[in-house]
């Protein structure tokens, strides 16, 4: 079993813990990864671009000149398409862009980041991160005690609002909990900032 570093918020090595190995410890799946990744990306589209058609664009209810005789190519209206001001053709439109995976592929694609993440010793494993009241100071001098990357993923056991309002300000650093946790956070930070209880769910729920 892969062993990790425990540390506390002021940095310092207070011991060892044992994570699964069939959670910290298996094959990346690169195609499980990207599929993920991407419907992430695809859910999160609002989908509301939207350009007008011919019929929706103001103006255009006379013919601009008469049929024949003018030596001119015919025209019905000056909002056609080809006229400055005049609709679009085939534009976007409110659509929604959502769509599901299998949760076997979702547990897949966790497994494989965490994975990831441990052979690349990108997790910080902290014994508790406990705020009695909204500093960022506090988090900023936790990070920089742990040696943590600009760009780091915080993540506790339960929605913890002093350590989310906390850890706003800093750029680069985002904060979540173990029920929103997702394979794209994961990928998109540098490193994991993870509480011992947080660990212990993740365990829990994929292992």
């Amino acid at each position: 079993m892969p062993k990790l570093a425990l540390y506390n918020m002021e940095g310092n090595k207070i011991g060892d813990i044992e994570v699964s190995d069939k959670v910290f410890a298996q094959e990346v799946n690169k195609v499980a990864l990207h599929q993920v990744v991407v419907n992430y990306l695809a859910n999160q589209r609002q989908g509301t671009q939207s350009t007008k058609t011919r019929s929706e664009v103001r103006g255009g209810g006379i013919k601009p000149w008469r049929q024949k005789g003018t030596g001119r190519a015919r025209q019905g209206s000056i909002r056609a398409t080809q006229w400055i001001k005049g609709g679009i053709a085939l534009g976007p439109k409110p659509r929604d862009y959502s769509y599901s995976v299998n949760k076997k592929l979702k547990k897949v694609a966790m497994i494989s980041a965490l994975s990831a993440k441990c052979a690349d010793n990108e997790i910080i494993v902290v014994d508790e991160i406990k705020l009695d009241e909204i500093k960022t100071k506090k988090v900023a001098e936790m990070l920089k005690a742990l040696n943590a990357p600009a760009k780091a993923l915080i993540v506790t056991n339960e929605k913890c609002d002093n350590v989310v309002k906390s850890a706003r300000n800093i750029e680069g650093v985002t904060t979540t909990f173990m029920g929103s946790l997702n394979v794209y956070d994961i990928l998109k930070h540098d490193v994991m900032v993870v509480t011992k209880d947080a660990v212990a769910k993740i365990e829990e729920v994929y292992a």
